[in-house]
Order: structure tokens, then sequence, then C-alpha cells
């Protein structure tokens, strides 16, 4: 395939956005989108490139993946063991397990299913997975285990079906990615099914023929191309549902930029290629796997977000390091010689099966705990929480089956003269300790209804946790039959901001008509990572808040005909909020409440005492 040097600054168009996102940049509020560029990029050159050996007759699946062993492996084999010799130095042995965990799934490319699983692409605790941008490796890696075969049987059998085969597919994959945006978003982000339409989309522009002209058509077309990149980067940011059809501004804009600019002919395409443009553009692999972990390295060190110095700081280190891994890691691997094409692939399996080992190693040793001195003062420990938090039974997890729920299992301070529900995620799970210990004696009875993952909005419906709404609908009914006078609403809100908040509409007015008393508990204090990893690299007491404080502004216009109480304001100061009290750790983890600090928040603002 004939070599096309505007492409390859438009990946320079693709990862500085990404960079500079990560390095906490805010104007890049939407550099993730760089991502879906690449995407395009790469489903329009692989493709590209095995349809025009098949026309040759000289297409070959060993030769395909020596192709990418030799691209892929080299430069993540080279971040992936730099970022253990620092994990193993930096990391508290809780997240050097959950690093280990993460490289075991980075040698078998299924990281997106692992991160999935364990957290969502912009929540806090992300910030401090060090493999975490490896997801998109394992999508991409995870098409070409079929694309290949798919595009030799279509080429030889279904030569004249190329464009409804695969527009099909993609289509499909769309149309998917759109309905996941609202009922599995951290799915919809992560898994191939919902994003082999932005790699389709690429396969088949590789189907058109080049068009070289300067007409206006051309002019305007990759100029538009780059407009639509350029407005999702600078448009969208963290609350944005993404893929879905958030994603066909950035990707038709990279479809169009590749179709249309040419770098003798429109000016988009002499932008493109620049000497600049092309430099980044040739170290955006390597640039793509070494940043993500300077960034997290700067937070865990740090323990706060970038500012514009830290974050040139890490873009500077970033492309620096991203040039010696092209230069001395990824040329040399990719220059062809004799080997075989079965040597080149044992020796990529090799590689992943040393990742592998390592992070064997770090999780069979559970995080070699004996690098780091023992704590005086721990936090309690997850199991202990969730002995005060009733789980299973008061605290639903899996598949939230909400038959197991008692009234008389989940009552506290069963002597309390109004009735009141506690309702929502484990942000409000983590009162009931509190309770147990505040609201004893006083007037209220509390009953705790609480779910994994389930903010109290009767509208709200997720893929991931299907009986989430029939969960928040039975709650409805315990408030008639348990006469119910109170409701106590609290939640994880910064997730449900991401859907959109105006889902407690469903919930408010569905209350109202109950003619209950609501009582709506804002976001309480979230931190970038455990408090005791705070405690253990910084000491102190307090420490400045990871989330966006405004979500409790917009719950408070939200919660009108509601009594709404902000937890920071209680808790926190300018910014910061006290994160241990009289030696005491008032968290478990990043948030959570531990015991202590469940029962100092009750006492301060949950409404227990009249």
């Amino acid at each position: 395939m004939q070599h096309r040097p505007e492409i390859d600054g438009l990946r320079a168009v693709a990862i500085l956005p990404v960079v500079l996102f990560h390095a906490g940049v805010t104007a890049f509020s939407g550099g993730y989108v760089g991502v879906d560029v690449f995407f395009v990029i790469s489903g329009f050159l692989i493709t590209g490139l095995i349809k025009e050996e098949l026309e040759a007759g000289r297409f070959s699946i060993l030769g395909f993946y020596n192709r990418r062993v030799r691209r892929i492996l080299p430069a993540l084999a080279f971040t992936a063991i730099g970022t253990s010799l620092a994990a193993f130095v930096f990391l508290l042995p809780s997240f050097l397990v959950d690093f280990s965990k993460s490289l075991v799934s980075v040698s078998t490319f299924v990281s997106n299913f692992y991160f999935w699983k364990a957290s969502g692409y912009f929540e806090n605790s992300a910030h401090l997975r060090p493999m975490l941008h490896t997801w998109s490796l394992a999508v991409e890696e995870q098409f070409y285990i079929f694309m290949p075969i798919a595009a030799f049987i279509v080429y030889r059998f279904l030569s004249q079906r190329w464009f409804l085969i695969f527009g099909a597919g993609a289509l499909a994959s769309l149309a998917l990615s759109i309905y996941a945006t609202q009922v599995g978003p951290t799915a919809n982000f992560f898994l191939l099914p919902t994003r082999a339409w932005e790699l389709l989309l690429g396969a088949l522009l590789a189907a058109l023929p080049v068009r070289r002209d300067a007409g206006w058509i051309s002019q305007g077309g990759s100029l538009a191309g780059l407009a639509l990149i350029a407005w999702a980067v600078f448009a969208y940011d963290e609350a944005t549902p993404f893929p879905g059809a958030a994603a066909l501004p950035p990707c038709i804009g990279t479809a169009f930029a590749i179709y249309f600019a040419d770098p003798r002919r429109t000016f988009v395409g002499r932008l493109l290629t620049l000497k600049p443009m092309i430099a980044i553009g040739l170290i955006s692999y390597s640039l793509y796997l070494v940043h993500w972990p300077i960034a997290v390295f700067w937070r865990y060190l740090t323990l706060e977000a970038p500012s514009l110095w830290g974050a040139a700081i890490i873009a500077s280190v970033s492309i620096a390091l991203a040039a010696f891994s092209w230069k001395f890691i990824e040329q040399p691997f990719r220059r062809r010689g004799k080997t075989s094409n079965l040597r080149v692939i044992g020796a990529g399996l090799g590689a992943l099966a040393l990742i592998g080992v390592v992070g064997g190693i770090g999780w069979a040793m559970n995080g070699l705990p004996q690098r780091v001195p023992a704590q005086q003062a721990q936090p309690q420990s997850a199991e202990t929480t969730a002995g005060l938090w009733r789980n299973g039974t008061c605290f639903l997890e899996g598949n939230l089956d909400y038959s197991a729920w008692r009234a008389e299992a989940c009552v506290i301070n069963p002597g309390g003269e109004i009735p009141t529900l506690l309702w929502g995620d484990s942000f409000a799970a983590h009162y009931a300790p509190g309770l147990l210990e505040a609201a004893q004696g006083g007037p209220t009875r509390v009953y705790q209804y609480t779910a994994a993952g389930c903010p109290p909005a009767l509208s709200y419906y997720s893929f991931a946790r299907p009986n989430c709404q029939a969960f928040n609908r039975n709650a409805l009914r315990l408030i008639e039959e348990l006469g119910i006078r109170r409701v106590i609403l609290s939640a994880r809100w910064v997730d449900l901001r991401l859907r959109g908040l105006g889902q407690m509409r469903s919930t408010l007015e569905a209350l109202a008509a109950s003619n209950v008393e609501v009582y709506v508990i804002g976001q309480s204090p979230m931190f970038i990572t455990d408090v005791a990893v705070i405690a253990a690299r910084r000491g102190g007491d307090s420490w400045s808040l990871s989330i966006d404080a405004t979500v409790n502004e917009e719950l408070r216009e939200l919660s009108n005909g509601a009594v709404f109480v902000d937890p920071l304001e209680e808790l926190c100061e300018s910014g910061r909020c006290r994160y241990r009290e009289h030696g005491q750790f008032l968290y478990w983890d990043y948030g959570h409440f531990s015991s202590y600090g469940s029962t100092e928040a009750a006492r301060l603002y949950l409404p227990i005492w009249n």
C-alpha cells in the first residue's frame, strides 16, 4: 500500500488531544476521541493492505500476523516492563495487585474486559491504573482476529458484496452502540461489538478509489473532516454519552480527512504533512503507550491532578520517551528480515508470556506487602464494611434480587416513631453503620434499602444491572406497605451525572405523589485514591477533592420540593476535606465512609432527630 504522509499527520491529530486530555488540560475535554480517530485510521490502513494483497494473490494469514507482531508487541513489551518496574517500586500492595491483574489481561489481549468489569474509564480510580489505556489495543487485536478471515471469505466468495456485508456489520455495531449508551455505558465504551463500526468505517473507506483533485469538494470535505474532529475534541467532556451517536462526528471527520485531504492539492493535506505533524505521527503509537503510565504515576506520586506546568512536563517526558521507543524499539523490530513468520509470531507470544509472568508474580504474591512498612492506623477492611452494610440482605449486589430484602432484617432503631426509607446505592449504604449508632433512641425508624450501582432514579436502566429498574420500582411499593413518611435518597451522583441527573425527576415526581417528606443527600467527598495511600504518602488529616463539586449545585436545583443536604459543606472547606479525625479514618477507601466516618456524617447532617 502506497505510503500516505498525510495519514501520519492525521495520527498526530489523534494522539495530541489524547495526551493533553490525559495530562489534565481542560481545554481538551473531549481529547479521548483521538482513540476513535485511531480506530478509523487502523481500519483503513490494515484492511486496505489485506485487500491489496488479496487482489495481488499474495495474502497470507501468517504474514498478516507477522506484521501485527512486529508493529504492536515490541513497544508494548517495552512499556509494560518499564511500567512494571515503577509499579513494583511505588505502588502500595492493593494497587500492585490490581496492576498485576491488568498485566495478565494485557498479555492475553483482554484488558478491555478486565477494565470493563473493574471500573469505568472516567472514574477517579481509573486515573491510577497504569495499563488502562491498553483497552483500545485489545479492541483492535480482537477485531483483527476476525477481520482477515472475513475479508478473505468476502473477497473470494462474495466479492461483489464487500460494501453490503461490511456496511451491514458497521450499521449493526453502530445501532448497538447507540442503544448501549443508555443501557450499558461502560460496556459500550470498552467492548468490541460497540466499537467495531469505527474500524469497519475505515475498512469501507479502503474499498473506495482514491480521490485526487483540487476542487472545492476536496477542499471543503477535508476542512469539514478536520472541523468535525476539532469540534468533538473541544466540545465533548466526561459527561458526553459516548461512544454511540456522539462518536459519529470524529469518525466521519476522520473518514473525510483520509478521503479528501491531498498533501499537494488541499490546505488540510499540506497542514497534515508539515514536518512537526509527521514527526509526532510517526511516534504516535509509542506516545500512546508511554504517556498514560507517566500521567498515572504523576498523579500517584503527587496525589493531585496535574497543573498546567504538570501537564507540560507529562507531555514533554512522554514525547521524549516515545521518540526513544520509536527509534530503538519500534524501528529495529519493524525492519523486514529473513526471520520466518512462525519465528516472529513465536517471539511475540514469548513477549506476551513474559508480561503475563510478571503480572502473575505480583498477583500471586499479593502485591508484595513486605515492601511497605505497616501503618499504625489503617481504615477498616472491605470485609468489615460488608458486614456493617448487611450485604446480601439490605445492600444487594449481583442480580439485585430484592426478594431477599426483609423489613425486619433491615430496620434500624425499630422503636422510632417516624418510618424512614434509606434508598440508594453504595453511597447510601455507607450511612447504615452511622445510623445504627447515631439513630438509636431517637424518633426515626430507618429501613435500609440499597443496591450496588443502582442510584434511586426510577427511569435509570443499566445493561450491566438490568434488575435495577425493578429494584427501584419496588421502593414505591415498600413506601406504601411500610407507611413510610420520610425518604432519604443518596447515591454516587457523579456517576448518574454522566447519564443525566435529570433522571432523578422520575423519582421526585413519584415521591411527591406519595405525599412523603423527601431528603436528597448530595455527593459526599471523593478523593483521587484510597485514604490509606494519601496518609502513607502525605500524612496529615485532609486532602483535596477529586470530583467537581458543582454536581451538588445541580442536584440542589433539581431537588425542588425536596430538602437538599450538601455533605461537602459539612465535611470540606475550600476544596479540602477531612479524611482522618482524632487518629480515625473517616473513609475506608476513596470515598465510602468507615463506621467512624459514617457515624460522624449521620450526626452532622442526616435527618434523624426530628
